[in-house]
């Protein structure tokens, strides 16, 4: 918690004394512009990119598997446009790099390997010894003992006691 608030002290300061910086070099005007022009390029990308994106995840879902690379690039692509769209020069550097497929994977391949199956939920299953999976359904491994029962609703009578 103290990063994030840290992160939110230092990130605007940063970025206002990279546009103060960037003004005094190439003028207050051409900042403005170059900071409009990065957001809209930063939009126009964004979006095509997110299409792929989209497309990808849809053919591996007809074919079966799970997206999960995908849907944490999509993550990424989402968190890489509220970077371009948010006003600044050290934003754009960051959110620029995310919209490059090359870092957007890698970055996407560590997050899935260190979530170890609970980050995206039901996408990779680590079996436990006691016969069930990483999220609650009982696995493959018939090692564990399987329990039949019945649910009894006590306020109301069973069928066969109801009054004619």
């Amino acid at each position: 918690m103290r990063f994030s608030m840290l992160m939110f002290l230092v990130i605007p300061i940063a970025e206002l004394y990279l546009l103060f910086a960037v003004a005094d070099v190439i003028g207050g005007l051409a900042t403005l512009l170059l900071v409009i022009l990065t957001a809209f390029t930063g939009i126009t990308v964004l979006r095509r990119q997110g299409l792929t994106t989209l497309r990808r995840a849809d053919q591996r879902l007809r074919s079966g598997q799970m997206p999960g690379q995908e849907i944490v690039e999509a993550l990424l692509l989402t968190f890489a446009g509220a970077l371009l769209i948010t006003p600044g020069l050290l934003t754009d550097c960051i959110g620029f790099a995310l919209l490059t497929p090359a870092i957007r994977g890698r970055l996407a391949t560590r997050v899935l390997a260190k979530g170890n199956g609970m980050f995206m939920g039901g996408f990779y299953s680590t079996s436990r010894s006691d016969g069930f999976s990483g999220f609650g359904r009982p696995s493959d491994d018939k090692s564990g003992s399987v329990i039949d029962g019945e649910v009894v609703d006590r306020d109301r009578p069973r069928d066969d006691e109801r009054l004619p």
